[in-house]
């Protein structure tokens, strides 16, 4: 079916730190008539030497008491399900480790929630896409395998890994809510590296924020094994969707507000 909803966009935000980004787009779009964008771009530059992101913490944590006053995931909860950091930290820099600690646990994640992660997990996607494909279907360990092998030089087109598959997602029911991430790509160059995330659709309340924070880190990793500096995140959305929580609440009204108090410091 069709969706008959108003569309607010296209749109595009470019921001140094993360949570303004995300930030603007609520702004923009409770600011307008329409339930969806169409399309979304928004990319991010805040990225420091050490691999930091930037944030503000008090738009974090807005965001937050949101999603746990609707019931939602976290956007700690949302950002693992594209990339592990926890994991990441206790592999102290070795990702051979990172991938065997993230491949032993996702049985448990697919028990801890049997509906939700029926059809996997982003990272999962990433890591075990097929056991068939080189190094079992671990995409990132193949790009970067490579990578690193040849000092850089292949060709753009290789460094990219995917998320959908026709074989499991082309499943023809009404309402299917993984994934809505396709895929992403790395462009390395001499500044550093740049990661492009597409997206068919993506909830903006719910989950954009934890999937800009998610793919930040996964950025940040690849850049890491590279040997580079993560510079810029691009993340493209087909639809941007309202998703159940209403644009004028009380929650939403604190991130706008914050985003506008942020906006005055800034003049």
């Amino acid at each position: 079916m069709t969706s008959k909803k108003a569309y607010v966009g296209p749109l595009y935000i470019e921001e140094e730190d993360l949570s303004l980004a995300w930030g603007r787009v609520v702004r923009h779009v409770c600011g307008h008539s329409g339930c969806e964008i169409s399309p979304l771009i928004v990319s991010i530059t805040g990225f420091g030497d050490d691999g930091g992101i930037v944030e503000t913490t008090k738009l974090r944590a807005a965001t937050d008491a949101l999603l746990e006053a609707e019931g939602q995931q976290s956007v700690e909860q949302v950002a693992f399900t594209i990339f592990p950091q926890r994991y990441w930290v206790m592999a102290q820099g070795d990702r051979a480790k990172l991938f065997s600690f993230y491949e032993k646990a996702f049985p448990r994640f697919k028990k801890m929630e049997p509906r939700k992660n029926a059809n996997g997990l982003y990272f999962e996607r990433l890591t075990m896409f097929d056991p068939d494909a080189p190094n079992k279907g671990n995409q990132l360990e193949t790009i970067l395998g490579r990578y690193n092998k040849h000092d850089g030089k292949m060709q753009r087109m290789q460094l990219q890994a995917t998320t959908y598959d026709p074989r499991r997602d082309q499943t023809g029911t009404a309402i299917q809510g993984f994934p809505c991430l396709q895929h992403v790509t790395f462009v390395p160059s001499s500044g550093g590296l740049t990661v492009n995330a597409f997206y068919a659709t993506q909830q903006l309340f719910v989950r954009a924020y934890g999937n800009y924070l998610g793919l930040a880190r996964l950025g940040v990793f690849m850049a890491h094994e590279m040997g580079l500096k993560m510079t810029r995140l691009n993340v493209f959305v087909g639809i941007e969707k309202l998703d159940g929580i209403a644009k004028t609440g009380e929650g939403i009204s604190k991130i706008v507000e914050l985003v506008n108090e942020h906006r005055d410091e800034e003049s």
